[in-house]
Parts: structure tokens; C-alpha cells; sequence
């Protein structure tokens, strides 16, 4: 049987990677703080089912659209993006929304959640080769 086939790594695998690509839509949120009309973007989190499949069905995650004249180029968790539905008060004359206080809860959250799944992974890799013998 495969690492790839077991369904709680590749769970973790997906949430890695999901924080990921997280990290970089925080990251561009708060390099365009001053762009004019701006808005914040965020994820929209991944759901698993009971056994860490993708509760969708589906091996790749679905494409969510948040409203209905949304355009957006891929798949993955790349392209699941969601409105930062709270920036409305914030907005600045420039139409700017983008609350780096915010923002930057968000990127020490992130950050903490993905150390979280990559120590869960490596122990879960390590506990594997265990059982195998290898370690």
C-alpha cells in the first residue's frame, strides 16, 4: 500500500498545502494595504469527513464561489476564495478594506496551524516506519 493511499496523511497533506497557499493570499492582502479599492481576500477552509477524505467526494477540492459574479482561473485550494465579509466598516475613503491588525492575526494563526499539521504529518510518517521496522 502507498503513503499516498492512506487517507489521514493525505488529509494533512491537503491541509498543508492549504495553509500555504493561505499564507500567500494574507501575504498579498497586506502588501496592497494602500492599493485604492482593494479588498481582502481569504480561504475558504477545506472540510473532511470522518475517515480525513474530502467531504465533497471528489479527490481535488471543489471550486467555491462566494458570489455569483465571481471569476476565478483554476482549481484547488488556490482558487477558493472568500470575501473578507467584515472589512465593510473598515473601508477607507481610497475604498481600501484591508485591516492589517487583522490581517496579521490571521497570518500568526495560520502560521501556528501549519506547524501544527507538519508535526502531525512528520510524527505520523515517523510512527509508519516505526511499524515497518526502519527507524
Amino acid at each position: 500500500m502507498p503513503i499516498n493511499d492512506i487517507s489521514a496523511l493525505a488529509a494533512l497533506r491537503t491541509r498543508m498545502q492549504w495553509h500555504q497557499e493561505r499564507q500567500r493570499v494574507l501575504a498579498e492582502n497586506i502588501s496592497n494595504s494602500d492599493t485604492p479599492n482593494f479588498k481582502p481576500r481569504d480561504l475558504v477552509e477545506p472540510k473532511f469527513d470522518a475517515r480525513g477524505g474530502n467531504a465533497s467526494g471528489g479527490a481535488a477540492l471543489a471550486m467555491v464561489h462566494t458570489t455569483s459574479g465571481q471569476n476565478i482561473a483554476g482549481s484547488g485550494p488556490a482558487s477558493q476564495f472568500d470575501q473578507n465579509r467584515h472589512a465593510g466598516f473598515q473601508t477607507r475613503p481610497a475604498g481600501n478594506a484591508v485591516n492589517l491588525e487583522d490581517q496579521m492575526l490571521k497570518v500568526s494563526a495560520n502560521q501556528m496551524d501549519y506547524a501544527a499539521a507538519t508535526s502531525l504529518y512528520s510524527r505520523s510518517l515517523r510512527l509508519l516506519k516505526m511499524a515497518v521496522g526502519k527507524a
